[in-house]
Parts: C-alpha cells; structure tokens; sequence
C-alpha cells in the first residue's frame, strides 16, 4: 500500500475525470481504482478485479460491465496501462509507475517485470535512424518462464 496522500490525489484526478466525461462517481468506480493502486505489483484481468471487490466487498453491488468500462476510462487518462494476450483479452496493471519492460509466461501466465537501459538507448537509436519521434513504447517478451520449464 502506497501513500495515502497519493491515492487522494489520483481519485482527486479520477473524479475530474468523471465529471468531465459526464460520468457519476460511485463506490464502485472507486473500489476498482483502488484495487488495482493498493495492488500496483500485480497484473489483473477485469475478472480478476471483479472477484477481488465481490469477496472483499461482498455488500457491494457491482456488475462486470462497470469493471469494463471503468478500465476504459481509466486506461484512455493513463491512470491504468494494459497488455494484450490477443483473443485472452487484457491484464492492466496502475500507469503511473516507472517505466518497464514485460516478460510473459505463455503457459502460467506470469507476468514479470524488467527495466534495461541498454534496450531502451537501441530503440531511441532504432528511432533516430529512421527519423522517428519516439513518444513511448511498450515491450512484451513473451517465452516459458523458469518454474514451467523445470516442470
């Protein structure tokens, strides 16, 4: 769990959002919000958040429709970045943490997280080269992770 300051800036943010999208605050947006900052570690499907509120929040009426389009709105003002496992759908982790590189599992679907200098200095050359304004990127290494390999 992170800075409680933080978090009341970022729902701060979020609710602006809302408004300005012509949207009502609700608990149950902010309780996906929530979900996916106190876990920033982790990499959740919309299912995934949606089973977390229902058995932590059992009194809390939600359908999985919100879940889904509260990760829209949440991923279109960078709050929340996904990645995409193609017909699997999409995990979304909390956007506003330091950039970094993934390493997927295709068997468990672990999901690891890395940062190397050397591959970010050769896409901002690959860039230049071809006169191209990098503006970001996202990189997805997909494989067999170690514990499935020694299975």
């Amino acid at each position: 769990m992170r800075i409680e300051t933080e978090y009341q800036e970022i729902l701060e943010d979020f609710k602006q959002l809302l408004r300005s999208s012509k949207l009502k605050y609700t608990k149950q947006r902010e309780l996906i919000l929530q979900i996916i900052y106190d876990n920033d570690d982790g990499h959740f499907t919309p299912e995934d958040i949606y089973n977390l509120i229902k058995k932590s929040y059992p009194q809390v009426k939600l359908g999985i429709a919100t879940v889904y389009r509260t990760l829209t709105l949440l991923e279109e003002a960078n709050i929340v970045s996904s990645i995409s496992f193609g017909v699997q759908g999409k995990k979304y982790e909390f956007g506003l943490k330091e950039h970094h590189d993934h390493l997927v599992c295709l068997k468990c679907g672990r999901i690891e997280e890395f940062f190397d200098k050397t591959i970010e200095k050769q896409q901002e050359k690959i860039a230049k080269k071809f006169n191209f304004k990098m503006t970001g990127h996202i990189m997805k290494i997909t494989g067999v992770c170690s514990v499935c390999q020694a299975k």
